[in-house]
């Protein structure tokens, strides 16, 4: 087995590499497309690759900043990079939503004809083959990092695997069916869908960086955990949030208020150990507070 196998960093690192290489491919093929025959489809799709290719830039460096380990000003780690890349990730590709949309608008009114097109469907082609490979690729690697940055990355490739879909038949109908205003109006339902994907991509992003709490059935997979040794009860005082790719678990439980302090100890590292064991990556505190006194018993005096 190598190393990708077992290190989601160096997953991680492998798959943003390749993101970069793909998006600059991606944009000088494009680029010569759009050269040969000025269609507003294929200026769209070269605009969302040149900000694909930022984005990744952006996504290659954050897994690598985020795989740091804690220092003494990054106590909890560095993972949060990954959220903050995908949040920029957003924005670039709102940006790019907007240019698009403005220039569709423009040659909806001012239509213009395509030439070349033979060049432009062949390279939307091959953009859709090699964009549909990277989806595939990055969702191998999410499986085994399940990074933020990288899904980030995955969600607007996969928008542009659509955008493409939707360039193609905006080519063809501006190059053989002779009708421009349709191609126009193919780049401006990319905008939309691109500025659709860059909305829900900041949610997420946002919800991480906001310290978001895990979904329902991950905490009641943790208090499930923790609650298999029948001496532990009442949990309480249940704090998550994600930092990157680390799930962060806190609460209280109680326990035998005659326990001793070793006893006890030994009940909440256990507990601990159930919690790490549900996924790779957890960091959890259980703080043991002394179960309530039942009604009419006696408290042994010291």
């Amino acid at each position: 087995m190598n190393e990708a196998v077992h290190d989601p960093a160096a997953v991680n690192r492998r798959i943003t590499t390749l993101s970069v290489a793909v998006a600059c491919i991606l944009v000088v093929a494009k680029g010569f497309a759009y050269g040969a025959s000025g269609s507003v489809s294929i200026l769209a799709s070269l605009t969302d690759s040149a900000l694909d290719l930022l984005a990744s830039l952006t996504t290659f460096f954050a897994v690598r900043w985020a795989a740091a380990a804690p220092d003494n000003e990054h106590r909890y780690g560095h993972g949060k990079a990954e959220s903050l890349a995908a949040l920029v990730q957003s924005g670039l590709v709102a940006a790019s939503a907007v240019f698009i949309g403005l220039e569709a608008v423009r040659r909806i009114f001012n239509p213009q004809p395509v030439t070349g097109g033979g060049w432009a469907i062949g390279v939307t082609v091959f953009s859709i083959a090699v964009t549909a490979w990277l989806i595939w690729q990055q969702g191998r690697a999410i499986r085994s990092s399940d990074s933020m940055a990288v899904k980030g990355d995955r969600a607007h490739y996969s928008a542009d695997l659509a955008a493409n879909a939707v360039v193609l038949i905006g080519v063809i109908s501006g190059a053989l069916l002779r009708a421009p205003g349709l191609d126009a109006a193919a780049g401006l339902v990319v905008a939309v869908w691109l500025g659709w994907g860059a909305f829900g991509l900041a949610r997420s992003a946002a919800g991480h960086l906001l310290d978001e709490a895990a979904p329902d059935e991950v905490r009641n997979a943790v208090v499930a955990a923790v609650l298999e040794d029948e001496r532990l009860t009442n949990v309480h005082q249940l704090r998550t949030r994600m930092a990157g790719n680390t799930l962060m678990v806190q609460m209280h439980v109680d326990v035998d208020r005659n326990l001793t302090l070793a006893d006890a100890h030994e009940l909440v590292v256990a507990a601990e150990r159930r919690v790490m064991a549900l996924q790779p990556d957890v960091d959890v505190i259980i703080h043991a507070d002394p179960a309530p006194t039942p009604p009419n018993t006696l408290v042994p005096q010291t």
